[in-house]
């Protein structure tokens, strides 16, 4: 007997614009076109959706801080108000999230505690990101394209998850505040922990990824619909400048895309009475919401990820199954390390033959901002209906291996009164964990931990080192400002493990491998 509160997935859609920048959707309305989706994969009208008593919406990039955030682009001030209104729904229960692209997954983990727990019983979470004709009609300077997305309201919309800045002043300050930045810093590290060579790490990067494209070339909604060879994603070529080294453009997430997703929850006892198929129901049987130590330099090391562990585990255990018991996975996937990580958490091989996205992942799929998992979790509601009574896992995260959601579906029913652990019964673990102190202006020996070169399209722009003191404390630090040997030769050769020293200029420090010319 399945409990009346018990939460399921009813319907999920998706939405991927082609056509000109100056006709592309508005995007609310990319998530009104997603959730009307969502309702005809649940067997309803779109007019059902007015009956919604939830509704979230994930944060726009626009709306995420940041040099975007002081363009003067039109939007909408309140977008769950907006969307709403659109569908011409009235929910109690409206909210935005922050930053993260866990935020997907941990709203489908909160519209389900809020289901079970009696607060709703019809729930529309919806997402968007139209960075791809944004940025043409910015380049072009057709802002009068834009005005449609001005949305009065003056009303604040309520905010879910964690919203602190991704790093701090002095991460920032040394270049710790763009992901494509960040990510590099972590495969380097994982790579030396490995032991393995550059090239045959760079080669194994493109091995892991190339079956990721094979999804998206059979994927209709893809951004890039297309098979690449492992050699055409991890080589540089003209075509595939380096973005962060080891990572070349085709090894990053491409944000400017126009795609958008919505999922729609209801309790069982709502979607029986809304004539819902038993069949076409999609059961959470686990999830788990959990935040590594936040700041980059506050990490216990940059080769692993005790917040995926610890979730994955949590996860795990609330739906009483084992690694060994899904079927399927979808993986975040925005840089390589993402991937490699999560399995090494998991304890799932990198070419395990069951594939670890659904969708091509966000470099080949797309990675719409914030919103990505919620075309996994869409994915994942299909896969699980294909093959029903198998069970399927996702993991989402946000800012740098920051905050992570975790969920794992089925179409087979779950058993009693729904309920999750609390967070706090797992997040204590985490931070209780060791990690070396931090110095802001650390002068004298020190050596690498972690290390990338940024480029830009004309070639290096600068070095970003961590590594530790003489008293083993962390610091950040760039190279020398235009030593492009410097930079050239970290990239030639191991830089993880190397001495140097670390001095101060202005509020900047700089760190000079042992040999190089100071």
């Amino acid at each position: 007997m399945i409990h009346p509160s018990t939460p399921v997935l009813i319907g999920g859609g998706q939405f991927t614009y082609r056509g000109p920048a100056e006709a592309c959707p508005t995007p609310i309305d990319l998530c009104k076109l997603a959730a009307q989706s969502a309702a005809q994969d649940a067997g309803l009208a779109a007019g059902h959706l007015a009956q919604l008593d939830g509704l979230a919406v994930v944060g726009f990039t626009i709306d995420a801080g940041g040099n975007l955030s002081r363009m003067p682009i039109p939007r909408a001030k309140n977008p769950p108000n907006a969307l709403a209104a659109a569908l011409g729904a009235t929910p109690a229960w409206k909210t935005y999230t922050h930053v993260g692209g866990n935020t997907p997954q941990a709203l489908v983990n909160e519209a389900a505690e809020r289901i079970a727990a009696g607060q709703n019983k019809f729930v529309l979470l919806a997402g968007a990101e139209f960075l791809g004709s944004m940025m043409k009609l910015m380049q072009a300077g057709e802002f009068a394209a834009l005005a449609g997305h001005q949305i009065d309201d003056e009303e604040v919309p309520a905010m879910f998850g964690d919203g602190r800045d991704g790093c701090s002043r002095y991460e920032a300050r040394h270049g710790l505040e763009f992901p494509a930045n960040v990510y590099p810093m972590f495969e380097n590290a994982y790579r030396a922990h490995l032991g393995r060579s550059l090239s045959d790490h760079q080669s194994a990067m493109g091995a892991l990824f190339a079956p990721f494209t094979e999804v998206a070339s059979r994927n209709p909604f893809a951004w890039f619909p297309k098979v690449q060879s492992p050699d055409s994603l991890s080589q540089v070529d003209p075509s595939n400048r380096m973005v962060g080294f080891p990572y070349p453009k085709r090894l990053n997430a491409i944000i400017q895309v126009d795609q958008s997703a919505a999922v729609i929850l209801a309790s069982y006892e709502h979607a029986c009475a809304l004539g819902i198929d038993p069949a076409q129901m999609v059961f959470l049987h686990g999830c788990a919401d959990t935040i590594e130590k936040w700041n980059i330099l506050e990490r216990v090391n940059y080769h692993s990820s005790p917040a995926m562990r610890i979730g994955a585990r949590e996860a795990f255990a609330m739906a009483g199954k084992s690694l060994s018991d899904m079927a399927f996975f979808d993986l975040y996937s925005c840089f390589p390390i993402a991937v490699e990580i999560a399995c090494q958490e998991i304890g799932l091989a990198t070419d395990d033959p069951r594939g670890l996205t659904l969708t091509g992942g966000l470099p080949y799929f797309g990675g719409p901002g914030n919103n990505y998992s919620m075309h996994g979790i869409v994915e994942m509601i299909h896969r699980c209906r294909a093959k029903p009574g198998a069970y399927g896992f996702l993991n989402a995260n946000g800012w740098f291996l920051t905050k992570h959601a975790f969920g794992i579906y089925s179409t087979t029913p779950t058993a009693g009164h729904w309920s999750r652990p609390a967070k706090s019964t797992y997040q204590h673990e985490i931070d209780a964990m060791a990690a070396p102190s931090i110095v802001e202006t650390p002068q004298g020996d020190g050596v690498i931990e972690a290390y990338t070169i940024v480029h830009a399209r004309d070639g290096m722009r600068m070095g970003i080192v961590i590594g530790r003191d003489s008293h083993g404390q962390r610091f950040v630090a760039n190279t020398p400002k235009g030593d492009t040997a410097i930079m050239a030769d970290l990239e030639a050769s191991e830089g993880v493990g190397r001495a140097g020293r670390v001095h101060q200029e202005g509020d900047m420090n700089i760190f000079v491998p042992a040999g190089a010319a100071a």
